[in-house]
């Protein structure tokens, strides 16, 4: 293929696997190396694919972290809507009754904004809380992706009250070293739901940036509890909770 124009053989590279191209053809010659390790091609196989992004210079690590990223990103929370009760979920804290998982609307609640979630974890008249640790080695972020590109982690998680109960609601995610030290976090401030309340579903988000080498877990925390103390379900509501990583 020497004699192929390069242009050719970027479009010949573009219909190969991503992993293919990066474990076996930049081995062949350096012609094919340095296509691989070039922009061009990563773009061209974001367009085939319909991947977009922000980029707006052809730099060559940006573009191919770009395609594996964007490949890649999908919810790292299991269960985010109580569809298989608790599990997945550790640390799990029953305060008063305990959690509970409902069907939506619930009473004296209201439908969730998009279709899809059909469920919702409830929390009772003491502290409910629960979390979850994902490992990024093991969801398939490397080590030098995660150190060098500093990809976003995006977290999302969504609340409510009854419209005849007032209730309480935290959320807290960190990003955790090899070790679990803390090297990112954010923390909301204890949101207070009032009683009589128009029991409207509510999206919490926040975005790790430029968060520094070293980062191998993700610890996300969630909980609350209602300010009525009734006996019961009758605190905050949470479901449909997510952790991507972005380009």
């Amino acid at each position: 293929m020497e004699s192929l124009p390069e242009a050719v053989l970027i479009r010949i590279l573009a219909s190969i696997p991503a992993v293919d191209l990066v474990l076996a053809c930049r081995l062949v010659c350096c012609q094919w190396k340095n296509l691989v390790d070039g922009a061009a091609l990563w773009i061209l196989k974001c367009q085939q694919e319909g991947l977009t992004g922000t980029e707006s210079e052809e730099n060559a690590e940006n573009w191919q972290n770009f395609y594996f990223l964007s490949k890649k990103r999908r919810n790292l929370i299991k269960n985010p809507c109580g569809e298989e009760d608790l599990q997945h979920w550790g640390d799990v804290h029953n305060g008063g009754d305990g959690w509970k998982i409902e069907e939506l609307p619930g009473d004296f609640g209201k439908e969730f904004p998009s279709e899809g979630v059909h469920k919702y974890f409830v929390t009772s008249y003491e502290w409910c809380r629960k979390s979850q640790v994902i490992d990024l080695r093991a969801e398939g972020y490397w080590e030098e992706l995660m150190d060098t590109t500093q990809p976003k982690v995006v977290v999302k998680d969504w609340y409510a009250g009854r419209s005849d109960a007032g209730c309480l609601y935290e959320l807290c995610v960190k990003l955790l070293s090899e070790n679990e030290d803390v090297l990112a976090e954010y923390k909301t401030e204890t949101i207070a739901i009032p009683q009589d309340n128009d029991a409207n579903w509510t999206e919490i988000s926040h975005t790790f940036s430029n968060y520094g080498p070293g980062v191998r877990f993700v610890c996300f925390e969630h909980g609350g509890q209602d300010t009525l103390f009734w006996k019961g379900w009758y605190g905050v509501r949470v479901t449909n909770s997510s952790v991507t990583v972005e380009p």
